[in-house]
């Protein structure tokens, strides 16, 4: 029998979808009451019920009155328990989603919050995506329950339907309510293994040569005209002649100017892939880049929320 309950669920939620699952998107937060919670006993409650129907009949029989107040307190704890069950998600809501970045192909993090402020509630339990998470409501505050879901492709990713359901205090009744929070995720496009780098202008000849700074490049002998204050003086009492510092700093990076057409030869994905690479390498490098798409420019910058916006419209490419 408590095998044949969730066939038996499974197939009062096809045939009533206006009653269970198929409810249309709704905005966070959400809170379940009375006309979206339904309750059915379980395989347990109903082997219950019939040995309580066993005991009612053989103590009316015997005429035993102890048998008979046995059955009637038994019966009454049944009966609370199913108001305990509803209780437990009567109130209940649903209220803030987090998500961590991700990119196809990975699992992204999500977590929902959910508050209670009358009293506690006990053993809730969601189902989302295929799994199950058992979590513990208290009085007055907020508990984060976290799951994963698979980013299959780029783009915002709905949340599936969500299953709030508990079996407390006795097991002897399932209480359930179905939501779908009109909430996405956006996933980011997964970037190329590997590939040429992006196209630079060439500018003057001494582009990328080391320039004169601050860090010390090598030591050298002294040259007539160079500056007193870059001779080593403690290095040069253990040689022959004078050393001199030789003072260079890196040359400059060059920005990225990063365009859609100049990527040729690839279908749509292959491009997309290829420009997420090149923007992760330049975020990853501090460089500056500005990104050119057929329908949007972002100028020359660096920095997260400049990579954050490029990513989002490499995401939302049709």
């Amino acid at each position: 029998m408590e095998r044949a309950a969730p066939r038996i669920l499974a197939w009062a939620e096809r045939r009533l979808p206006a009653l269970t699952r198929l409810r249309p998107r709704e905005a966070l937060p959400i809170v379940l009451h009375r006309r979206r919670i339904y309750i059915v006993p379980t395989g347990f409650g109903l082997g219950f019920a019939v040995l309580l129907g066993v005991m009612l009949i053989g103590a009316l029989n015997y005429a035993n009155n102890a048998a008979l107040m046995l059955t009637c307190l038994l019966g009454a704890a049944t009966a609370g328990s199913m108001l305990v069950a509803f209780r437990v998600l009567n109130g209940l809501a649903i209220s803030t989603l987090r998500a961590d970045t991700a990119r196809v192909g990975e699992r992204v993090r999500l977590s929902l919050d959910l508050s209670a402020k009358q009293h506690a509630r006990s053993a809730v339990r969601m189902d989302i995506a295929g799994s199950e998470h058992a979590l513990n409501v208290p009085a007055g505050a907020q508990t984060a329950v976290e799951f994963e879901l698979h980013a299959e492709r780029r783009g915002w990713l709905p949340l599936p339907r969500i299953r709030i359901h508990t079996r407390w205090p006795l097991g002897l009744f399932r209480a359930w309510s179905w939501i779908h929070p009109d909430s996405t995720v956006l996933i980011y496009p997964m970037p190329e293994a590997m590939g040429p780098s992006p196209f630079e202008p060439q500018g003057d000849a001494d582009r990328g040569r080391p320039r004169v700074g601050d860090e010390l490049a090598s030591l050298r002998t002294y040259r007539p005209g160079d500056p007193r204050r870059q001779i080593a003086w403690k290095l040069s009492a253990r040689h022959h002649s004078l050393l001199v510092k030789d003072m260079e700093q890196p040359a400059p990076q060059e920005d990225w100017r990063l365009d859609w057409d100049s990527v040729r030869g690839l279908d749509d994905e292959s491009r997309i892939a290829r420009l997420a690479r090149w923007i992760d390498e330049a975020h990853d490098d501090g460089r500056r880049w500005s990104l050119r798409l057929p329908d949007a420019y972002f100028d020359i910058a660096q920095g997260d929320e400049h990579y954050h916006r490029c990513m989002t419209a490499l995401a939302l490419r049709p």
